[in-house]
């Protein structure tokens, strides 16, 4: 047997994400994952991710997988988090690392990760992060308009907005930040009024955001998903008189795509050094841009509905007209991924 397998499920019993699950929301067959990875010569075994914490650190050859969340305000996501960094600042293996975990579902992180990684290709969309309606409005002179301002979480274009000019970026990034509540605006008026200049409210906007510039005149942009040597790939139209793509239901699987564009996704995936990755990529005709990404508990219908997929051989891009088993070309990616760096 090689290296045991640990994957953790969350309250439900779920692990991962599948789209076309008969149970909404479901995960991945858990058994059917354990078996596969059995054939491949790993010890695997599902765990709750609380009943980890009650029992010794996992062995230092164990590695960990485990799954997210996108539960309303990011509560379970939260316990998940202080899981699997315990887990990782004790040396257990989790893959992916906490960090691609804390870029789930959270653009925020998600764009500081872009920050920090060297490599120019994916710096064409240049950000800056807010915490509050207050710091927004100091830094307007820094901004080249038309801009794209989106709240840190969300899906299908929820929670993002184009503005053209000053005052339209205050009133949409007021929209996204709004953290106001009756008594706790009572409450700070009443501090205020008690404390006369001795006192400075909080901020009724207190939940973060980020304005992005705007790549102008696309009208779609791609889906591609990477799973080791295979990718699949979804275009995505625009909404009718929009800039945004995703959440449109303008969907096409085609085999005509941007010359590139697949090596491009790779070397973004090896750049992360991560088993699988979602990306939402923009192509202007000269350049590509990467609008978003995932590591973890992305969408996984273009997987999942898509009639062919494209995989590598001998640095070659092939075609291959055939349905993919999702929990197959998971494991795949995982046991490819482990073997690549020493951990098979």
């Amino acid at each position: 047997m090689k290296k045991e397998l640990i994957l953790l499920t969350d309250y439900k019993g779920f692990f991962g994400f599948k789209q076309l699950n008969p149970i909404y929301r479901g995960g991945m067959d858990l058994s059917k994952l354990i078996n596969s990875f059995r054939k491949r010569g790993y010890n695997a075994k599902a765990m709750n991710i609380t009943d980890i914490t009650g029992m010794h650190l996992p062995d230092r050859n164990s590695i960990v997988l485990y799954t997210s969340s996108e539960d309303k305000e990011g509560l379970y996501k939260s316990l998940i988090e202080d899981v699997i960094y315990h887990l990782e600042i004790n040396g257990v293996s989790v893959v992916p690392s906490f960090a691609y975990l804390r870029a789930h579902n959270n653009k925020v992180a998600m764009e500081l990760l872009r920050k920090r990684v060297d490599f120019k290709e994916i710096q064409t969309i240049n950000s800056k992060i807010f915490g509050t309606i207050e710091e927004l409005k100091k830094s307007l002179n820094q901004f080249t308009f038309p801009v794209v301002i989106k709240a840190s979480s969300g899906a299908m274009s929820k929670g993002v907005a184009r503005a053209e000019n000053p005052d339209e970026l205050i009133r949409e990034a007021k929209k996204i930040s709004s953290s106001k509540s009756f008594w706790h605006t009572l409450k700070e008026y009443l501090r205020s009024f008690k404390y006369n200049n001795r006192y400075v409210k909080e901020s009724f906007y207190r939940r973060k955001f980020l304005v992005q510039n705007l790549i102008p005149d696309l009208c779609n942009d791609w889906k591609v998903l990477v799973y080791g040597s295979y990718c699949y790939v979804l275009y995505r139209g625009n909404r009718n008189n929009d800039f945004r793509a995703s959440g449109s239901g303008k969907f096409e699987f085609r085999k005509e795509i941007p010359e590139g564009m697949l090596d491009f996704a790779v070397r973004i995936e090896k750049l992360f050094k991560v088993p699988n990755i979602s990306l939402d990529i923009g192509f202007d005709g000269k350049e590509f841009h990467v609008f978003e990404f995932q590591f973890i508990n992305f969408g996984t219908t273009t997987i999942e509905k898509a009639p062919f997929f494209f995989k590598n051989e001998s640095k070659k891009w092939i075609i291959v007209d055939q349905k993919s088993d999702l929990e197959e070309t998971y494991v795949n990616s995982i046991v490819s991924y482990l073997e690549e760096n020493g951990n098979g």
